[in-house]
């Protein structure tokens, strides 16, 4: 018997973005709904509910206790796609490069201070090992993140902290050419492992690096390290290179917190959707009241070490950093 029912009328657009009565952005076509992995939550992977993998996903994503109804509903404030980015970035990159040739074009190394080339053989150059673990901080989240649009928030930030490492890397090429016997690229490794300004810090990302679940992670990585790493490494570092007459990386420093205020951006966003399901605040403070003091402790060791104005320095860190998660209605801790 054949069937003589009309056929089904075409959608004007994908079924997932359907509900909206206004035409979709490019954002929203190439960025929402992209997770195969969470369209079964008990198979997550499609595959045997009982593998390794599948296990993971549901303990460390499923079952977080940081809850929502529909983490697909996240938006970037930015809708950044992956086009854009490289277009914005681009930019960015072209301007650090600017940077980098013409202060080599004004011999600008042979002009630093003694002192202050000693601050950065211990101070900057071993800083690529601190961004390579933001670097695989937020590559986690991009992989455990229950949205693609967190997802590729995620992804974006994990590429920015490679960019951050390799202009750490190229100015230790730079410095190691105008002062070879200071140890530029090759005592990075032993202070970073030893050397007491550094140790703070390396607990805080070795532990976060560890913490498995996804919103768990982060918080740690997104609302604690790296406001902690900005506000010191960055901003109040910058602004000593700044005062010992090292412009070139005052300027740098400021560029890399551009990209810092855009992940901030999408940090809050989501952070504002989570605390709109009852008991998330909670979530998030006991995780605060976890993390903060490691991160304080960091921001304490790497300031105690300036020339001039530690303290001063760190409590203006900590001050900053604990201010971006007030900002948010978290808990003052």
């Amino acid at each position: 018997m054949s069937d003589t029912s009309p056929p089904a009328k075409p959608l004007k657009t994908w079924s997932y973005l359907s509900d909206s009565r206004r035409r979709p952005s490019e954002y929203e076509v190439v960025s929402v709904g992209l997770h195969y992995h969470t369209i079964e939550q008990d198979k997550p992977w499609e595959l045997d509910p009982d593998i390794p993998l599948s296990n993971w996903y549901r303990k460390y994503r499923n079952q977080s206790p940081l809850r929502h109804d529909n983490w697909d509903a996240f938006r970037d404030p930015d809708q950044m796609i992956y086009r854009t980015y490289n277009i914005v970035q681009d930019g960015q990159e072209n301007y650090v490069r600017g940077l980098f040739d013409q202060f080599n074009e004004r011999g600008h190394d042979q002009m630093l201070e003694s002192e202050w080339v000693e601050c950065l053989a211990k101070s900057y150059t071993p800083c690529r090992y601190l961004f390579h673990t933001l670097q695989m901080g937020t590559a986690y989240i991009h992989q455990m993140a229950p949205a693609s649009t967190i997802t590729n928030c995620a992804t974006y930030a994990t590429a920015d902290h490679l960019r951050w490492l390799t202009h750490t890397a190229y100015r230790t090429r730079e410095l190691a050419n105008a002062f070879p016997d200071k140890g530029f690229g090759e005592q990075e490794r032993s202070l970073w492992e030893g050397d007491e300004r550094w140790q703070g810090y390396r607990e805080l990302m070795e532990k976060a690096l560890t913490t498995w679940d996804w919103a768990e992670s982060f918080t740690v990585i997104s609302l604690v390290a790296k406001p902690a790493i900005e506000e010191a490494v960055l901003a109040r570092f910058g602004d000593l290179a700044l005062v010992n007459g090292d412009t070139l990386l005052g300027l740098l420093t400021q560029a890399q917190m551009r990209d810092a205020e855009r992940h901030r951006r999408w940090a809050s966003a989501l952070v504002k959707m989570a605390l709109e399901t009852e008991g998330n605040i909670d979530v998030i403070n006991r995780w605060l009241e976890k993390w903060v003091p490691l991160a304080d402790a960091g921001i304490d060791g790497f300031c105690a070490t300036f020339s001039s104005g530690g303290l001063e320095a760190a409590a203006k860190a900590k001050m900053a950093a604990a201010k971006f998660r007030t900002d948010l209605g978290l808990g003052a801790v």
